[in-house]
């Protein structure tokens, strides 16, 4: 009776932890695209960028994420498995694939950097004293899009700025790797950080938490301040 409990118990939870998986929404990421002059973007940027939100969204545990990198690989193996030279108690099954119901879609739309001061500034074992000061400003607007019907869901500007100074931030993205690896600790990596971890957070609080939920408000009055300190910019005669 005993097993039979602990079985019936292992089956529960099983089924419960299916369940959450399946509540997850599966998203796909696509390679990101560059409408500015920023003198870091270069062709394999898009895929860095893609990456880079990629292992952001997976660190939530919020969403189930679609590596359309590693298809080719699984695809790879099932076709192996297909083939007969695989035993059939452990090969890969074929039409296990998940397709990705949203595809979120990123492209940086301003990028601005701005140097102040003379110069002659001096440096002590890595720390600069003085003279010019960097920042930095990005853009990205993001969508999301239903991949069956191509309708956009959800959209919204996520902005940054930055300095030479420093920008605290949590997340969970590693080390920047391929061409923007050179620019991590620059401004304009922590611009492209800080952008990044707000994506990820934003896209968890309004697919997951949903629209109702407290931090869609705050999101809602950020973006509220955004838009009027755009208009604020604007010279309309």
């Amino acid at each position: 009776m005993k097993k039979i409990i602990a079985l019936l118990i292992c089956l529960l939870v099983f089924s419960a932890s299916q369940a959450f998986a399946e509540k997850k929404p599966r998203i796909g990421v696509l390679r990101f695209t560059n409408d500015t002059h920023a003198g870091w973007w270069r062709a394999s940027v898009g895929r860095e960028l893609q990456d880079m939100l990629i292992s952001e969204l997976a660190s939530t545990k919020a969403f189930s994420v679609l590596e359309r990198k590693e298809i080719d690989a699984v695809l790879g193996e099932q076709n192996l498995g297909a083939s007969g030279r695989i035993d059939k108690s452990t090969r890969a099954k074929m039409g296990k694939i998940k397709g990705a119901k949203y595809l979120v879609a990123g492209t940086v739309s301003a990028y601005e950097e701005d140097t102040s001061g003379t110069g002659g500034g001096i440096s002590i074992k890595g720390f600069s004293i003085g003279g010019k000061k960097e920042k930095a400003y990005m853009a990205v607007d993001l969508k999301v899009i239903d991949a069956e019907t191509g309708e956009i869901v959800d959209n919204r500007t996520v902005e940054a700025t930055s300095s030479s100074g420093g920008l605290a931030l949590g997340g969970h993205i590693g080390d920047f790797g391929g061409h923007l690896a050179q620019y991590e600790k620059t401004p304009a990596g922590k611009a492209i950080r800080a952008c990044i971890i707000e994506i990820a957070e934003y896209l968890e609080c309004s697919m997951v938490k949903g629209k109702d939920s407290d931090c869609m408000q705050n999101y809602a009055a950020k973006e509220s301040r955004r838009k009027e300190k755009t208009k604020q910019a604007i010279d309309l005669e």
